[in-house]
């Protein structure tokens, strides 16, 4: 149980470390574009077009290193964390997607460990039922020193 746990943990840091350099090759993204939709959509279009895409793209539908269906799934999550939150598309209507940057560095909320619990919401589960930040079932954290 514990190799595929690690087996899997590689998986994702490897899908991550692609997703990031797709992310960065694309440069600004069109949010609306992503998703298909026009900059008029209503929140349940954004839901219904997020859903359609991700279960297209999801890692778990194509092949393992379809690095092209990973940057969508990750491009389409981007986009939806941001339309699907007011303030977020509120600043993204305005300034672009550097804006929505910049108000997440200012501590603005939200952020990656978001995209599991957004998946999570549609489908029931994280990305192959381990997601990324949760911990196994009785998994023990200590401290890294204690107080003498």
């Amino acid at each position: 149980m514990a190799v595929v746990g690690r087996a899997r943990g590689g998986w994702a840091l490897a899908l991550c470390v692609v997703l990031a350099l797709a992310l960065q090759v694309m440069g600004a993204a069109d949010y609306y574009k992503t998703l298909g939709l026009s900059r008029g959509a209503s929140e349940d279009q954004i839901k219904r077009a997020y859903r359609k895409l991700a279960l297209k793209y999801h890692p778990d539908k194509n092949s393992p290193g379809d690095t092209e269906a990973s940057g969508k799934f990750a491009a389409i999550g981007n986009a939806y964390e941001v339309l699907s939150n007011e303030e977020k598309r509120q600043i993204y209507d305005q300034h672009g997607e550097e804006g929505v940057k910049q108000h997440a560095a200012q501590g603005g909320g939200g952020g990656r460990q978001q995209q599991n619990d957004m998946f999570s919401q549609f489908f029931g589960g994280g990305f192959g039922g381990g997601g990324f930040g949760q911990q196994e079932a009785g998994a023990f954290t200590a401290p890294l020193f204690s107080p003498s």
